[in-house]
């Protein structure tokens, strides 16, 4: 009987980067999954036949273009230039294995009109979204933020970041219900206004990521692997081979075997694997998952560029809540064939949020209203589940579902958090930069 220090089910981002992360720091690691593709949860289906079938929806009599030049995924998301998961990807030197794309803009939907997010001093004098006093404020904000050092209290005007609430800081700035709303949904990109009584410190950090994100690339704060988020746990499963690590696709699962509440072995296809831990996602473990939500997700193809974003290739569109009378935020992105993951002249758009009704399509209708016309639709809603325990007892580690968001510092939170759990340490970059023989030089995205 074959032993390893940690056994990984399924091979969706998070549990690939775990993966690579545990195989870096010297475990023993064995992955398994029972799909015969990389991506679980996340996968790229790469051809457009596979994803008609995947939907069940009929082809079409006019086919758009060769259908091996489609990479569409199931849960698309971008990348924060300066996020954590670019971090990550730079310091396992997992860039090696993948090229990026700027995403062309970052728009917000205001009273039926798409605009784009003002984040510097000239976009804020220029943009639509405000009233000439309004910029003028917005300006002394952003001015505030940019120079803001948690280190330098001379930095704070007065207020103390950890005391003052995000409301009373925009109120500081005599800054209105509009502007309150684009800079926590689309700029520090909350899903909900609890932020606003919270510290403001929270706040001002995730501006000022999505700043310096932009700072880098001028168009957009976001990047979008060529090929599709497949690439990604593709490219932290090479990580993980490189340091040892064991794959196995395209094979079931029997049986988590326990020992007094702990977790000793996985039996696969008849063969029995020992372990003294267990990363998975919530598909392998049902009775270790409760339901917390669920998230409606349409894919949408289409042979034109959003309306009213300068004809981009690529862009995101957060629709906020209370602009269409609801709970959560409405997420739109869009990639095209510039990102090799479409025919010549295609586009692929998603519409997300987290459902809040009996009827989820009519929920995201205006996302789906600023994409017409749309050549095909495919939807899919699914389950947000959630480990019911911290795995610490059984060393049965769960990842959360995807969320609704087109970006993934949620997903980041959740590898850190497991990263906590498993190893008892805190996820250091510096750290895993040393384990993975990087330098300090080494600080190029592509």
């Amino acid at each position: 009987m074959q032993e390893f220090d940690i056994i990984v089910l399924g091979t969706g981002l998070k549990e690939c980067i775990l993966s690579g992360l545990m195989s870096v720091g010297g475990k023993k690691v064995l992955h398994i999954d029972r799909n015969p593709y990389y991506g679980g949860e996340s996968a790229s289906i790469s051809s457009l036949e596979e994803l008609y079938k995947r939907f069940q929806v009929p082809c079409p009599a006019k086919p758009m273009g060769r259908g091996r030049d489609w990479n569409v995924d199931l849960v698309p998301k971008f990348l924060l230039a300066s996020g954590q998961l670019v971090k990550m990807l730079v310091y396992t030197k997992v860039t090696r294995y993948l090229d990026f794309k700027v995403v062309e803009g970052s728009y917000v939907y205001r009273a039926g009109k798409v605009h784009k997010v003002p984040s510097t001093e000239a976009e804020a004098l220029a943009s639509d979204l405000m009233g000439m006093f309004d910029k003028r404020r917005f300006r002394k904000l952003l001015l505030f933020l940019l120079n803001f050092e948690e280190r330098d209290p001379r930095t704070y005007q007065d207020m103390d970041p950890n005391r003052t609430s995000m409301r009373e800081l925009f109120r500081h700035f005599d800054l209105g219900p509009d502007i309150m709303e684009f800079t926590g949904h689309a700029m520090a990109l909350y899903r909900s206004d609890d932020y606003l009584d919270q510290p403001c410190i929270q706040t001002i950090r995730r501006i000022k990521l999505y700043s310096e994100s932009l700072a880098r690339y001028n168009f957009s704060p976001y990047l979008y692997p060529l090929y599709g988020l497949g690439e990604l746990p593709q490219g932290f499963a090479r990580l993980s081979a490189v340091h040892g690590g064991s794959y196995m696709l395209n094979r079931g699962v029997e049986e988590i075997v326990m020992d007094k509440g702990k977790v000793v072995a996985v039996k696969s296809e008849g063969a029995m694997f020992r372990c003294k831990q267990l990363i998975c996602d919530p598909s392998y473990v049902p009775n270790r998952v409760k339901k917390v939500g669920r998230v409606i997700r349409v894919i949408c193809l289409l042979n034109h560029p959003i309306k009213n974003t300068h004809d981009a290739n690529s862009c995101q569109i957060i629709i906020p809540q209370t602009q269409v009378h609801r709970k959560s935020d409405i997420y739109v992105c869009m990639v095209s064939y510039a990102h090799n993951v479409a025919s010549e002249g295609m586009y692929i758009a998603m519409v997300s949020t987290t459902v809040e009704t009996s009827n989820p399509e009519k929920e995201v209708q205006p996302g789906l209203e600023l994409l017409e016309p749309i050549q095909q639709k495919f939807v899919s809603i699914s389950n947000m589940m959630v480990p019911i325990d911290d795995g610490r007892n059984s060393q049965i580690f769960v990842s959360r579902s995807y969320d609704a968001t087109t970006h993934f510092e949620m997903e980041c939170e959740d590898i850190k958090d497991m990263y906590r759990r498993i190893t008892g340490s805190e996820f250091i970059f510096g750290d895993l930069r040393k384990d993975c023989g990087g330098d300090d030089d080494d600080d190029d995205e592509d």
